[in-house]
């Protein structure tokens, strides 16, 4: 079954036609409520009399879904690409308060329809039985009070993009955005990372409060949803939200000691390493993205079409679907990789329900990181095409700790192929040492914001002073242990708020620590056997989200297990691989 799906899948990378509705009009399109309606009546009052009508029903569902979703996607996408245009910002808003509200009654009586209909039995369920295991745990904790507040809670996620997305700094006269500014951490002369460092901060010193009073309000509104669904906090609430079914908040907390046992010595001894190789007295956080060499920084591409074309290169390199995947996207324009003014920040691998052809959204400045960015959202991508022709919607959306071993493998797998984008061989050594390193201070940083998230909404009642004192002690617990950041204690407790996941996807970032202990398993065995690591990694994605957790890495040759013992095994695995280079 496995592979005649995975086969259909690989054979529609190249499809750029959406494929035939059956339920709804092939021209409607989403204008508002009034002619939305009907459709949810029409599936709500719908008479079933067989399996049969019930699994077609589910399929008229999740064609009505599909559309509703990848209408949503682009009017996100439109205006993440430009946060100051008033127009796009409507549209999306008019989704969000007209839309979106009128929608959540008539999805909680289709869950209650489906669920208490008397031909559920006969559903096969081993295919329907993680699906059907979401929809109850939607019914547990569906309430209708928690319609307008999630409402309010989308209005302010709004706003902190469009904040952060508007921050610029002034350097050498020049009017840069953010991403842009930090390129200038990796120059070799000091005083420009340094220069680079203040500004940077102090832009975002300048709004610090706005965003506290902003986090503050998306804490209460949170908390409240959690009480309103008879939850104490809204952290176990998310856990329920999100389908955490494999592990437990306790098994988050043993995994941030996990990290801090095994990981953090081994940052310890880099950054000792760094600042021998630097010549410095003591580091400060302005020298630890500079290339130890001397060297200036990697400059991997000029414009975002290089950096497209070299990707498209790499991933066919690597396997002729994985091209292909990339090939579709840029004929359908469904990529907008460069920085600039006005675009919110970050980077986002956009699946687009329907259609089965992602957006890839970046800002990219012309360097190692926008490469790893690229090969991550273009997993994520990959993704996105091997679960296109799953039929139901649910099946294409698995999580996170599924999806970002997607993306995070691809960055790993694909380093082979990195010449093309570095051809100078020291060059290439300096950048996949620069990458690895990076893999290793994922864990780090994903266990401070997790372990400050579970903070925050444990105690909803504390205090901006308080939030402060807890992010700094999170903080110091698992990061720049070894750097001085004397004369800048103004900044530190501040450095959460750079992290959009605190603010837009709260409780979505564990799961980079859990994907990326699996991305560098899958690495290892695509290191012992390429085709056969490669062809696992494939399957296991085209399971989409049909199969728990643990089935899907099973399906890629590898645990989901985050023990102290298999952390440690792995991070050896990584620093033995940094040692060949």
């Amino acid at each position: 079954m496995m592979n005649s799906a995975l086969d259909t899948q690989v054979a529609s990378a190249t499809d750029t036609q959406r494929p035939p509705r059956h339920f709804l009009p092939e021209a409607f399109t989403v204008s508002d409520w009034a002619s939305l309606e009907p459709y949810f009546v029409e599936l709500r009052d719908r008479t079933l009399a067989s399996s049969d009508e019930l699994e077609k029903w589910m399929l008229d569902r999740s064609e009505l879904e599909s559309i509703l979703s990848e209408d949503l996607a682009w009017r996100y996408i439109r205006m993440t690409c430009d946060t100051q245009d008033q127009e796009r910002a409507e549209a999306f808003q008019f989704f969000v308060n007209e839309i979106e509200p009128n929608v959540a009654p008539y999805d909680h009586a289709l869950n209650e329809k489906m669920m208490h209909s008397e031909f559920l039995p006969g559903l096969d369920q081993e295919r329907y039985g993680v699906f059907l295991r979401s929809v109850r745990q939607a019914l547990e904790i569906y309430r209708a009070e928690n319609i307008p507040l999630k409402t309010d809670i989308s209005t302010k996620q709004q706003q902190y993009a469009a904040t952060v997305g508007a921050m610029t700094v002034t350097l050498d006269g020049e009017e840069i955005t953010l991403p842009r500014a930090a390129d200038r951490l990796k120059n070799p002369n000091r005083a420009i990372r340094e220069e680079a460092y203040r500004a940077i901060q102090e832009r975002r010193l300048q709004d610090s409060q706005p965003l506290d009073q902003l986090f503050t309000e998306l804490v209460s509104l949170r908390h409240q949803m959690a009480l309103n669904a008879d939850f104490p906090n809204f952290r176990d609430y998310m856990f329920a939200a999100l389908g955490r079914f494999d592990y437990t908040p306790e098994d988050c907390f043993a995994f941030h000691r996990a990290i801090r046992e095994t990981v953090v010595p081994l940052i310890d001894d880099l950054d000792l390493e760094r600042r021998q190789d630097l010549a410095l007295p003591e580091l400060r956080p302005w020298d630890l993205d500079v290339d130890v060499s001397g060297k200036a920084p990697l400059r991997p591409f000029d414009t975002g079409e290089e950096l497209l074309e070299k990707t498209i290169t790499v991933f066919q390199r690597l396997d002729g679907f994985l091209g292909d995947c990339l090939l579709t996207m840029r004929q359908m324009g469904h990529l907008d990789l460069e920085s600039r003014k006005g675009k919110a920040p970050g980077g986002y691998n956009y699946p687009l329900d329907e259609t089965g052809v992602p957006f890839i959204f970046m800002n990219a400045t012309s360097s190692l990181r926008d490469v790893v960015t690229m090969l991550h959202e273009g997993g994520h991508a990959v993704h996105s095409f091997l679960t296109r022709a799953l039929p139901l919607s649910a099946d294409k959306h698995p999580p996170s700790e599924v999806a970002e071993l997607a993306s995070m493998s691809m960055e790993l797998i694909s380093m082979d192929h990195w010449g093309l984008f570095f051809p100078d061989e020291d060059e290439l050594r300096r950048a996949k040492k620069t990458h690895l390193e990076s893999v290793l201070e994922t864990f780090p940083w994903v266990a401070t914001i997790d372990k400050f998230q579970h903070w925050v909404y444990e105690n909803p009642q504390h205090t901006v002073e308080e939030r402060h004192a807890r992010w700094t002690q999170v903080f110091d617990e698992f990061n720049q242990r070894t750097v001085s950041w004397k004369g800048l204690e103004r900044f530190k407790p501040y450095l959460w708020q750079k992290q959009l996941h605190l603010y837009e996807v709260p409780f979505y970032y564990i799961e980079y620590a859990m994907a990326q202990l699996g991305a560098i398993a899958v690495w290892r065995n695509f290191r012992q056997n390429p085709q056969e690591g490669l062809e696992a990694y494939k399957r296991a994605l085209a399971l989409g989200y049909t199969a728990p957790i643990g089935e899907i890495y099973a399906a890629a040759g590898i645990r989901f297990d985050f023990s102290t013992e298999y952390l440690r095994t792995l991070a050896d695995f990584v620093r033995e691989e940094m040692a060949k280079l």
